[in-house]
């Protein structure tokens, strides 16, 4: 399948919920410390093409699609704001609107998919904000966290419901319509870098951490993870549940690798990708084509896959 090379490092990587050809990618210059970011929009097809670019003055973190407007991406940026583009129009008319309320960098993004009317923004403030496309100002901060904040993640079946992950080595479960978290798993000792839902359980959870594993957890029962998945060589950066099978996760490590998991059978890692040649820090799976996956990393590549094939295959 293809690959495409970023003038930048990747950081995250993300299917269209629309066009099952459609892929954005963000990048930070000089590994995200200081310089310059891009956001990508490329076209999928026997090579690569990219659709769209849109520079930033700083570092893209992570970035969203949104759920209700087919060429809608929101941003997370290395400056603490959040920017949201208009792909079918140019670089000259972007971004469409800036946001920006966050006291240090963001670092996670994610639309509702539910109500598909807002969205959350994760950042090193210790702080997980809600957001509303039409509004210039948040609709609500949640501060609870001790640490960083790394990712915010809405339950896919619960519109009021969604998870965040921090350094402070806590997950905490939220309601929008509740005052404080609802939940806290205590998940690792040390910092949680990603969370996600599963698909088609909206109790269970996953969480990544720097102590270089993955746990499952049953929030209707959370004093003990339903399974740890061993691994990974170092951190864990980001984890996410198939859109098709319940019990099938993928992840990206500092150990360059991309990861292929099934939660629910004793020889959990299914698969092992070791494509990248610096930190793999972004994956996805696609919601449009089942077994596509997509990841990104410091090497500057972005490589798109059928599962079970070689990622470097042309």
């Amino acid at each position: 399948m293809p690959v495409f090379k970023t003038p930048f490092n990747g950081y995250s990587v993300k299917f269209s919920p629309f066009y099952e050809n459609q892929l954005a990618v963000a990048t930070a210059q000089n590994f995200g410390i200081l310089g310059n970011g891009r956001v990508h929009v490329l076209q999928l097809g026997p090579t690569v093409t990219e659709r769209a670019a849109f520079d930033t003055a700083d570092g893209v973190y992570d970035l969203c699609w949104s759920e209700s407007h087919d060429s809608l991406i929101v941003a997370a940026i290395a400056d603490g704001s959040l920017k949201i583009y208009d792909s079918s129009l140019p670089p000259a008319a972007n971004p469409i609107r800036s946001l920006h309320e966050h006291a240090r960098e963001c670092h996670g993004v994610d639309f509702n998919s539910v109500r598909k009317d807002s969205f959350l923004s994760a950042s090193w403030d210790d702080t997980v904000k809600l957001w509303t496309v039409d509004r210039p100002a948040s609709v609500r901060t949640f501060k609870e966290h001790a640490y960083c904040v790394y990712s915010a993640a809405w339950n896919p079946r619960h519109a009021d419901v969604f998870a965040s992950a921090s350094g402070d080595c806590t997950t905490r479960i939220w309601d929008v319509r509740e005052p404080g978290s609802t939940m806290i798993l205590p998940a690792h000792e040390f910092e949680i870098l990603s969370c996600d839902w599963n698909k088609y359980d909206d109790c269970i959870i996953a969480t990544a951490s720097v102590d270089k594993s993955i746990k499952v957890w049953d929030v209707r029962n959370y004093r003990i993870p339903v399974v740890v998945l061993n691994g990974h060589g170092y951190a864990v950066r980001k984890v996410k549940f198939s859109p098709h099978r319940g019990s099938l996760m993928a992840s990206c490590s500092y150990d360059m690798t991309v990861c292929l998991w099934d939660y629910m059978v004793e020889d959990a890692l299914i698969g092992r990708y070791d494509h990248h040649t610096e930190f793999a820090v972004g994956v996805d799976m696609s919601v449009l084509v089942e077994g596509l996956l997509a990841s990104t990393g410091w090497d500057e590549l972005v490589y798109v896959w059928q599962h079970g094939t070689d990622p470097r295959a042309p």
